[in-house]
């Protein structure tokens, strides 16, 4: 799975999420309220955080579209490795 902090800045970036609540690896994000701006934000804390620059190609809407798409971007940049199947 993910680590930690990546679950602590997406949790911060979906307003519609209870606390406690499990963040499931297909959750559509935006369901839980992560519009434009939100993924602009959600962008440079994680670029901030892990010390890398999404790369233009990366910047879509099946990237922000769920926590695993985003965590398996994030992890080539970082040499994490992608997201386990589940």
């Amino acid at each position: 799975m993910w680590d930690q902090q990546f679950e602590e800045i997406l949790r911060r970036a979906l307003p519609y999420m209870e606390p406690g609540e499990t963040i499931l690896a297909d959750l559509e994000l935006r369901d839980y309220g992560l519009d434009s701006l939100g993924i602009v934000d959600l962008l440079m804390d994680l670029e901030g955080t892990y010390g890398v620059q999404f790369r233009d190609e990366s910047l879509s809407r099946e990237t922000f579209a769920t926590p695993a798409g985003l965590w398996a971007t994030l992890s080539s940049l970082t040499g994490a490795g992608p997201l386990p199947a589940a």
